[in-house]
C-alpha cells in the first residue's frame, strides 16, 4: 500500500507487499524487497537495495550523497539487508569510489534516533547502534555490538563482535571482540563476560579467553604477549578471534587498558 501523498519513481522497484506512508519520496534506482514497512516523511535515494522485512521511521534518510569532499556523484552503492529498525532522524549513506563504493548493513539490526552511518561502512548482524550515534567513513562493526548512547566512532575503527562500548565514549581505537570499552578516548576496561554467558558459550572458553586477556594485555607489547601465549590458549575459539582481530591488517591502534 503506497499512500496518494508519496512521492515513488516509476523506475524504483518496490514489492507488493511493502507498506509507504504519506510524504516518502522514494528515487529511481531504490529496490525494496517485500514487507517492508516506511513511515511517513522518509526519503529513499541513491543506488540502494533494501531487503526483506526493514521497518523505517519518520524522517530517515536512506541513500543520500555521502558527506565525503572526494565524493564527484558517481554511482555507488547502499545494500540493506533483513529485519532492520531505522529510527527517527536516522541517516544512511552509500559507499565512494575510493571506499570500494559499498556501505553494506546485514539483518536484524536496531539504529536509534538519530545516528548515523557514514560511507563505506560495514555492519554485521544483530547490532544496537543507540540514539545520537555517528559511525565515521569506513568503519567495520562486526556481529552482535552494543554502542552506547551519544558515543562517536573515528574513521576506519573496527569494533569486534559481542564488543560493547559503553555511552558517550569517543571510538579512536579498535575494540577487540568480546570487549568492553568507554571513556572520553576509549580505553579497555575488560571483556563483555555477561554477554558471552547469556549466548550460551561453554565456560571453559570463557574461563580460558579471561585468562588469554590477562596475558595478551599485560604489557604493552601485544605482538610478543600473543607470541608467548601457549598452545591451549590458541585452541581456545573465542581466544583464536581475539587474536585474529589484533594482527589482522589495520588503520587503528588497538584498543587497550593503556589507552
Amino acid at each position: 500500500m503506497i499512500d496518494k501523498t508519496a512521492l515513488v519513481d516509476k523506475n524504483a522497484k518496490i514489492h507488493p507487499s511493502v507498506k509507504i506512508g504519506p510524504y516518502t519520496v522514494i528515487g529511481p534506482d531504490v529496490e525494496i524487497d517485500e514487507d517492508v514497512v516506511i513511515h511517513s516523511h522518509v526519503n529513499i535515494s541513491g543506488n540502494t537495495k533494501i531487503g526483506k522485512g526493514n521497518v523505517i521511521y519518520p524522517f530517515a534518510s536512506i541513500g543520500n550523497d555521502p558527506q565525503d569532499l572526494k565524493y564527484n556523484g558517481e554511482k555507488t552503492l547502499l545494500e540493506i539487508g533483513d529485519n532492520n529498525k531505522f529510527r527517527e532522524y536516522v541517516t544512511v549513506n552509500p559507499g565512494t569510489e575510493g571506499g570500494g563504493s559499498v556501505t553494506k548493513i546485514g539483518n536484524n539490526n536496531l539504529f536509534m534516533i538519530s545516528s548515523h552511518v557514514a560511507h563505506d561502512c560495514k555492519v554485521g548482524n544483530n547490532v544496537i547502534i543507540a540514539n545520537n550515534v555517528p559511525l565515521g567513513g569506513h568503519v567495520t562493526i562486526e556481529d552482535n555490538v552494543v554502542i552506547g548512547g551519544n558515543s562517536a566512532v573515528q574513521q576506519f575503527t573496527r569494533i569486534g563482535k559481542m564488543a560493547m562500548i559503553g555511552g558517550m565514549t569517543g571510538v579512536l581505537h579498535d575494540v577487540i571482540p568480546y570487549g568492553l570499552s568507554t571513556g572520553n578516548r576509549n580505553s579497555l576496561q575488560g571483556l563483555n563476560l555477561i554477554g558471552l554467558r547469556r549466548a550460551k558459550f561453554d565456560n571453559k572458553d570463557i574461563l580460558g579467553l579471561s585468562e588469554a586477556y590477562k596475558e595478551i594485555f599485560a604489557t604493552k607489547n601485544l605482538t610478543d604477549n600473543i607470541s608467548k601465549l601457549n598452545g591451549s590458549f590458541k585452541d581456545n575459539p573465542l581466544v583464536k578471534n581475539v587474536i585474529d582481530f589484533i594482527v589482522k591488517d589495520k588503520k587503528r591502534s588497538i584498543c587497550t587498558p593503556f589507552s
